[in-house]
């Protein structure tokens, strides 16, 4: 004889009275009144009638107030095939497991980066390494950084530091601009977005481009940086904090050891989120250091495209009078990041129709690379044609059997969008194969 236990609520009911029975209802209670209602239900769109409707009618009935006023629908967590996770299919990964592989930051980050809200997202392995890639990679930047503190008598404060240079300012300037567009992605509930911005200015700016012209500086003896470099990372653990608490809080509760006097807050979970500081905008500094960087990446694509061994120096001819200041001040940086000697421009150029050589045009000019001693560009031409050649029997393939009804029909959606996103990547690769073969002149 089985009898139901009394105190069992059915689920969806239970769930229904939980806004206002958790504070106390139906007594009038000081934490029903503060907290109730509150502000954002955040539940999967796959329970919307289930849980949040319920939630809303139930909460009408017995307070006379809504619940909450905004409903953030999430996302499916999917297999990597695009599959909902079910005991019964075996396709389900635990979430226990991946925090032993990957970390717990990496794992959150792998679930909320690049998201909209709504849309499913396919959890995969290549996107929990990159969340691992990118929590090491600022675990190893905050390691440099107060490496370099405790070896310097440089004075570090709370306060904005003075840019004492063009790559200061414009590291200041971009850091404020992301800010800005982190407050609004938050307050437009678009989270994969701010996480996106916050990772793309701290791998592709701090780290690849800012940390790596301090690194020039500091070996110099120009110790300026190292201010800027903490003040800047300083304000990226604030922005991560959200996202990858764990990591952030720890190399927060380290960082700030080194500043002086006590911290405004005793922990990163409440101090102030980051705000746009308008002032420090400088449109002028990106713009320089945007050419620079663009000159240095034209001429390390020139160094993959013709497998230039790293350590080889290569000569770079540049004509771009527009911006002959800045790039004649960061010589020594774009030297050391593009790998080239001598570095020529303008009015050091002799020899203005170089021989054997790859040219590029960039927004503000040209850059010619020499490379007839380093590079047999007659067989490196022959090379390029051959691979143009598969890659347009390849495409064609592809092309083809994306435009098959039959095709297109009988395989399952996933094995459509991958073989579309082949077909992206084959076009790429394609385009810069024949931009390739156009700059060079022998």
């Amino acid at each position: 004889d089985l009898e139901r236990d009394p105190d069992v609520l059915d689920t969806w009911f239970s769930s229904a009275l939980w806004p206002h029975s958790t504070l106390g209802w139906p007594d009038a209670t000081e934490d029903l009144d503060y907290f109730y209602p509150s502000t954002v239900m955040e539940t999967g769109h796959d329970i919307l009638f289930f849980w949040v409707a319920r939630m809303i009618m139930t909460g009408i009935e017995n307070t006379g107030n809504i619940p909450f006023n905004t409903v953030y629908l999430h996302g499916l967590v999917r297999d990597p095939d695009g599959a909902k996770m079910s005991k019964s299919k075996g396709n389900v990964k635990d979430p226990l497991d991946l925090i032993d592989i990957y970390g717990a930051d990496a794992l959150r980050f792998a679930l909320t980066t690049g998201n909209s809200p709504g849309n499913d997202m396919r959890l995969t392995d290549s996107k929990l390494q990159s969340s691992r890639n990118f929590t090491n990679k600022l675990w190893n930047a905050a390691r440099f950084v107060i490496s370099n503190i405790e070896r310097s008598d440089v004075h570090i404060t709370w306060n904005i530091p003075a840019p004492g240079h063009v790559e200061d300012r414009w590291i200041l300037s971009r850091l404020n601009r992301i800010a800005s567009e982190i407050d609004h992605y938050m307050n437009e509930f678009q989270f994969g977005e701010a996480q996106r911005e916050i990772h793309d200015f701290f791998w592709g700016e701090y780290c690849d481009w800012y940390l790596e012209m301090s690194k020039i500086r500091i070996r110099s003896g120009d110790e300026s940086p190292i201010p800027i470099l903490v003040y800047v990372l300083e304000k990226i653990l604030r922005l991560l904090h959200p996202f990858m608490p764990f990591i952030t809080e720890e190399t927060w509760q380290t960082l700030v050891q080194y500043l002086p006097g006590d911290p405004e807050s005793p922990a990163l979970m409440v101090a102030e989120y980051p705000i746009a500081e308008t002032n420090l905008y400088d449109e002028q500094a990106e713009v320089d250091i945007a050419a620079v960087i663009e000159l240095v990446r034209a001429i390390r694509n020139v160094r993959a495209e013709f497998r230039i061994q790293a350590g080889q120096p290569v000569e770079a001819i540049v004509q771009a009078p527009e911006i002959t200041d800045v790039l004649t001040n960061e010589k020594a940086v774009i030297k050391v990041l593009a790998q080239v000697e001598p570095l020529l421009i303008n009015q050091e150029i002799k020899d203005t129709s170089p021989k054997d050589h790859v040219s590029m045009v960039l927004s503000n000019g040209t850059v010619a690379i020499p490379l007839g001693e380093i590079v047999d560009l007659s067989q490196e031409k022959q090379r390029l044609a051959q691979e143009l050649d598969k890659i347009s029997q390849n495409l064609a393939g592809l092309s083809n059997r994306l435009a098959d009804e039959k095709f297109l029909s009988r395989a399952p959606e996933e094995v459509i969008e991958r073989e579309r996103e082949r077909l992206g990547v084959i076009e790429n690769r394609r385009d810069r194969v024949r931009e390739t073969l156009a700059r060079i002149q022998d």
